[in-house]
């Protein structure tokens, strides 16, 4: 069965964007160091990918305003807006974990949860992710989107391996059963 994933970049402190909404701080400690190996890696093992409208708009219209960085993924973008979906871009506003359950029980590979909090946050209280990928920037924020918010159960987890790179730590958890 194909696992929902939750691989998502936060600040040390458990931010996953500043007070603005910015993510213009997810680098490693050396800006200039490719830190992208671990997320080649992770999407070797992915076609869906699951947002919400601000995580969308935050890729269309400022971290790649010029081309669909996940074309080669079918993405579902949660959102009320009414929006005309394209081939692997669908637009939705069903009930969240019910499309998450449905995507599970059909064939393909993992589906990767991008962003943001708010579908993150339903998912784990509907126990809904099987595996968090976190990568922990070396920076503190101080304030901005938490990334575990409003969670009102406990999630007991499995460490099954962790990475170091620029700075960089990935830390990845199973769900216990």
């Amino acid at each position: 069965m194909r696992k929902v994933i939750l691989f998502i970049a936060m600040s040390l402190d458990g931010y996953i964007a500043d007070k603005q909404g910015s993510v213009d701080w997810l680098h490693g400690q050396d800006e200039d160091m490719d830190s992208h190996e671990s997320y080649l890696q992770f999407i070797k093992n992915i076609d869906t990918v699951i947002m919400g409208w601000n995580t969308y708009d935050q890729i269309v219209s400022k971290l790649s305003p010029d081309e669909w960085v996940y074309q080669d993924f079918m993405t579902y973008v949660m959102t009320h807006k009414n929006c005309k979906s394209q081939d692997n871009i669908k637009f939705t506003d069903n009930n969240l974990c019910e499309l998450i359950k449905t995507l599970k029980s059909q064939e393909g590979k993992d589906i990767w949860i991008c962003g943001g909090a708010n579908i993150v946050q339903q998912l784990i209280k509907n126990n809904l992710i099987d595996q968090y990928y976190m990568s922990i920037i070396p920076i503190l924020l101080g304030e901005g989107i938490a990334l575990f918010q409003d969670i009102d159960q406990e999630v007991s987890l499995k460490l099954i391996d962790t990475k170091s790179y620029n700075g960089i730590v990935d830390l990845i958890y199973q769900r216990k059963e």
